[in-house]
């Protein structure tokens, strides 16, 4: 449920229905806009039978949201949400380009590849330090050692560092060094990681599960949401099928949709929608070509020789060019569209 405040409502009056709100004991989450402000209610709004919602000082309107998912809505929040990432801005027409190795191997591989990616025009540095693997027998990462690594190249480049956290036991060390953490398709829908998660307070990039759909994405973002979290971002890295002739299948139909249903920042992950590099770029441009508000593309200068996932890494002058493309790019706005369209 969501209380549309008057234009000329003052500061007072929205606190002082935020604090009659949170008396009935429901949650209030305001929303400042330039025109007008909203408060949304998140609870059993069955509670609120009888409530004077409607004559509280300084609303205009009641308005039902239907969608089980309430903080992660645009109709709870109608501006895009802009996330700052040590001076990285993602959303609302700023773009993330996160860029890096799948995993952490040498210092040396590392130093080079965040140069170049950063020279090409990167603005974030992904790199994998606790890797989720199909086979136990396989690299499952550097732990410790590869996040004082990525430390490293963010204090040669000033690049923000993306990195996935696979296990709870493993926050605190995660926190100590990354800037964003990631939360891999294996862990879209472990809620109980979910919920530590979104009491930190730290940027999160949420990728879809292997097989999800749109709804079950945003309900996950829902349950960080619900826990306070506020800077969290979609990341699409396609979702298995009945076609097997690359990895997986990126949904390009799910940009302008999320666009149209939430306010998050979208980013999109072709390096592990594709599974082969020759096809990476294509599905990057497509993507940012949707709306969405960035990348997540894994890039390395010998990908034979890559601990993981070499087969769909960028060489460097591969991302270079591809960075050349992008920034000509005159991408789609759906709810632009939505706006003109009234």
């Amino acid at each position: 449920m969501i209380l549309v405040m008057l234009p000329d409502a003052t500061k007072e009056q929205i606190q002082a229905v935020a604090t009659q709100i949170e008396s009935w004991g429901h949650k209030a989450s305001v929303t400042i806009g330039e025109e007008q402000s909203i408060i949304g209610i998140i609870g059993d709004k069955r509670d609120l039978a009888g409530r004077p919602l409607s004559a509280l000082d300084g609303v205009e309107k009641v308005l039902e949201v239907s969608a089980p998912y309430k903080l992660a809505s645009r109709h709870f929040h109608p501006d895009d949400t802009i996330i700052d990432i040590r001076g990285v801005k993602v959303g609302g027409g700023h773009k993330a380009y996160m860029a890096g190795p799948c995993s952490v191997d040498t210092y040396e591989t590392l130093i080079e590849i965040a140069r170049a990616v950063k020279a090409a025009g990167a603005n974030m540095l992904r790199g994998g330090a606790f890797k989720p693997r199909t086979s136990p027998y396989t690299f499952q990462g550097g732990g410790e050692e590869a996040l004082k690594m990525l430390a490293d190249a963010r204090d040669e480049t000033g690049l923000p560092i993306v990195t996935e956290l696979m296990s709870e036991r493993d926050i605190d060390v995660i926190c100590k060094y990354a800037d964003v953490i990631q939360l891999g398709a294996r862990n879209m829908q472990n809620f109980s990681l979910l919920k530590e998660v979104g009491k930190l307070n730290m940027p999160v990039l949420l990728k879809n599960g292997i097989a999800s759909t749109v709804q079950e994405h945003l309900m996950s973002a829902e349950y960080l949401m619900s826990e306070g979290l506020k800077d969290v971002m979609l990341c699409l890295r396609g979702t298995r099928g009945y076609e097997t002739a690359l990895r997986n299948a990126m949904d390009v139909a799910q940009i302008p949709l999320l666009q149209s249903l939430t306010h998050l920042p979208i980013i999109v992950d072709p390096s592990h929608a594709a599974g082969k590099r020759e096809y990476v770029m294509a599905l990057g441009y497509a993507g940012l070509a949707a709306g969405a508000d960035g990348f997540n593309i894994e890039v390395h200068p010998n990908p034979k020789c890559a601990l993981s996932d070499g087969e769909q890494a960028l060489l460097p002058s591969d991302f270079n060019y591809f960075m050349k493309k992008v920034k000509s790019l005159d991408p789609w706005n759906q709810n632009d569209w939505i706006k003109q369209a009234k």
